[in-house]
C-alpha cells in the first residue's frame, strides 16, 4: 500500500502555475527523494502535503484514505512530520523540553521533566537520533539541532517524514550517522521525503526518486534503474555529466596572504593566529563546520571587521581601512548571503550590478552616474552570465535564487579583481545553475587570478580546491593539496577528532 497518494495537484499562485496537475506516490517503508532545479515545484508539493499550503486542485490520500490537510496540525495529525531547513527550536529550552513542547507528561497539574526525559531516551533508541535529552539547545551542534526536529517530528507520531536539504549543515561524518538512523526509520516501516540537491546521497540513500521540472512531473525511476547522469539531465532538460576535479594548471607564486590574524569577541577568542596564502592560478578551499570563525575570517579578509590583528598582502602591499579600499585594491568579495550583503532586493539588476563599484570612473564621472553605461553594462553581464530575467529593470527580489546569485557572480567577476572571496557560492541554486558557477571560477583561476573558497558545501569545496585549508574553532588546523584528503580525514578535522597526517598546522 501507498503511504502517500498525490493526484492531479495543481497549484497557482495569483497568475503563477507552481505546480501543474502533479502526481505523487510514496510506498510505505521507503525513501524517496524529489529532486528539481529552483522554482520547480518540489517544496510547493511537499508543503501542500504538510497542510502549509491548499491545492487549487487535486487529491491527497494517506494510507489509502481520501484526507482535507486544511493546516500543519492537521497533517500532524494525520502522521505527517516536516523538518524545514531552518530549525524552530527554543534555544534556552533542553532538548526534552523543546520535543515534547505541546504534549507535556505531567504529573498532577505539574511538568514532569523526567518522565519527559524518559520518553525522548526510548524514542531515541528506537529512532538511531542520539542526542542529550538534558543538554540546552542553544549548546548543541547544527547537526543536533536537526536531530532535536526529527525527534519532534516522531514523537508526535509521525509515520510519513519530509526532509528539506537534511544534509545541507552536516559534515561528512554526521551524513553518514544521519543515514544510518534514517535507514533505521525505514526498517521499523517510517517513509520518508527528502527534498535535496545533492545526487550523490540520493544515489546512496534513497529507494526512488522523483522529478519536478516547471512545475511539472517528468518522472519517478527507482534508484538501482537511474544514474546521476541521468537524474540531472532530468532535472535540467538536456544533456548532462559529472565530470570530476580541475585541477589548475599553472600554479604559480604567492600573491596574496594573510598572518596574524587573531579576533576576539567579547574576551572570546573566534580567530586565533590564522596564516593563509594563495598563488596565483589557485583556488584555496576552506573547509570547516559552521560557526568555526568562517564568517569572521571572511569579513576580516574583505574590510567588513577590524581583527584585533592581521597583516594582509596583495601582490607585496599591506591591505588595511574599510571594504571600500579593500575592493579597490583589488580583493572581489561574493558574500555568503547574497540577500543580507550581497544584494538590495527592491533595486533592479541594473542598480545591483554596480553595488560597491558605482564610484568607478566608467559608471561615474564627477559624483554624476552614467545611467546609459549602467544600462548596457547591465546588459552585457546579463547576457554574459546567463541571468534570466525579462529586462535589467527587473527588481532582483523578482528572480530565482540562482539568477540572484548569478548577479553577484556578476558583478565581482566582471571587475576582473585580483583575488576574490569567494564564500557560499552556490548556497540554494539549483544544479544548472551550480555547474555554471564553477565553470566562473575555475575559468577566472586558469587566467592567473586566486580564489578563497570559503564553503559548507563539501563537495563543492572538494571538486574546486586545489589546496585545502580545514578551519576549527578559529583555528587553521589543516593544509594540504585537496587530492590529499578524503571524507574521513575531512571530517575528523573538521570535528576537532584529530589531525590527520600532512601539513597539520
Amino acid at each position: 500500500m501507498n503511504a502517500v497518494e498525490m493526484r492531479g495537484i495543481s497549484k497557482n499562485f495569483g497568475t503563477v502555475q507552481a505546480l501543474s496537475n502533479v502526481d505523487f506516490t510514496l510506498r510505505q517503508g521507503e525513501i524517496h527523494a524529489v529532486l528539481g532545479e529552483n522554482g520547480a515545484g518540489k517544496t510547493t508539493l511537499m508543503k501542500i502535503l504538510y497542510g502549509m499550503h491548499k491545492p487549487s486542485s487535486g487529491e491527497i490520500f494517506l494510507n489509502g484514505k481520501s484526507v482535507t490537510l486544511r493546516d500543519s496540525q492537521a497533517a500532524i495529525r494525520a502522521g505527517v512530520g516536516m523538518v524545514h531547513q531552518h530549525f524552530m527550536l527554543i534555544p534556552v529550552l533542553t532538548v526534552a523540553e523543546n520535543i515534547v513542547a505541546g504534549r507535556e507528561p505531567r504529573r498532577g497539574v505539574f511538568f514532569d521533566f523526567e518522565q519527559a526525559v524518559r520518553e525522548v531516551e526510548e524514542l531515541e533508541q528506537r529512532s538511531g537520533f542520539q542526542v542529550d535529552p538534558r543538554a540546552k539547545v542553544e549548546t548543541l551542534s547544527v547537526g543536533q539541532m536537526q536531530r532535536v526536529e526529527i525527534l519532534k517530528a516522531l514523537y508526535r507520531g509521525a509515520d510519513i517524514l519530509i526532509l528539506d536539504e537534511p544534509t545541507a549543515v552536516l559534515t561528512p561524518i554526521e551524513v553518514q550517522e544521519f543515514f544510518s538512523a534514517l535507514r533505521q526509520l525505514r526498517a521499523e516501516g517510517k517513509s520518508i521525503i527528502i527534498i535535496t540537491h545533492k545526487l550523490y546521497e540520493v544515489m546512496e540513500i534513497a529507494d526512488r526518486c522523483t522529478v519536478l521540472r516547471d512545475g511539472q512531473l517528468i518522472g519517478s525511476v527507482d534508484k538501482d534503474k537511474t544514474s546521476m547522469e541521468q537524474l540531472a539531465s532530468m532535472m535540467v532538460g538536456r544533456e548532462y555529466s559529472f565530470e570530476g576535479r580541475h585541477p589548475s594548471q599553472a600554479i604559480g607564486e604567492t600573491f596574496f596572504s594573510v598572518e596574524h590574524l587573531s579576533y576576539r569577541r567579547n574576551g572570546i577568542p573566534i580567530l586565533q593566529n590564522i596564516a593563509l596564502s594563495l598563488h596565483r592560478g589557485e583556488i584555496l578551499g576552506v573547509a570547516g563546520i559552521d560557526g568555526n570563525g568562517q564568517t569572521e575570517l571572511i569579513e576580516a579578509l574583505t574590510g567588513l571587521l577590524q581583527p584585533d590583528s592581521m597583516e594582509l598582502r596583495l601582490n607585496g602591499n599591506k591591505i588595511q581601512g574599510t571594504a571600500a579600499d579593500f575592493i579597490a585594491a583589488g580583493i572581489g568579495h561574493v558574500p555568503e548571503d547574497r540577500t543580507v550583503r550581497g544584494l538590495s532586493l527592491a533595486r533592479s539588476i541594473e542598480e545591483n550590478s554596480i553595488l560597491g563599484y558605482e564610484k568607478q570612473p566608467q559608471f561615474s564621472r564627477r559624483g554624476i552616474m552614467d545611467y546609459r553605461f549602467i544600462r548596457k553594462n547591465a546588459e552585457t553581464l546579463a547576457r554574459d552570465f546567463r541571468i534570466k530575467a525579462p529586462n535589467v529593470a527587473t527588481p532582483c527580489g523578482a528572480l530565482s535564487g540562482g539568477n540572484q546569485q548569478k548577479v553577484v557572480i556578476a558583478r565581482v567577476f566582471s571587475q576582473s579583481p585580483e583575488v576574490v572571496i569567494c564564500a557560499q557560492p552556490t548556497r540554494g541554486v539549483d544544479v544548472s545553475a551550480s555547474e555554471y558557477i564553477h565553470e566562473v571560477m575555475l575559468a577566472y583561476r586558469d587566467q592567473g587570478k586566486g580564489i578563497l573558497l570559503i564553503s559548507a558545501d563539501l563537495d563543492e569545496v572538494k571538486k574546486l580546491s586545489d589546496t585545502i585549508a580545514v578551519i576549527y574553532q578559529g583555528r587553521i588546523v589543516a593544509v594540504d593539496r585537496a587530492e590529499r584528503f578524503d571524507d574521513n580525514r575531512l571530517g575528523l578535522l573538521m570535528t576537532g577528532a584529530a589531525q590527520a597526517p600532512g601539513k597539520e598546522a
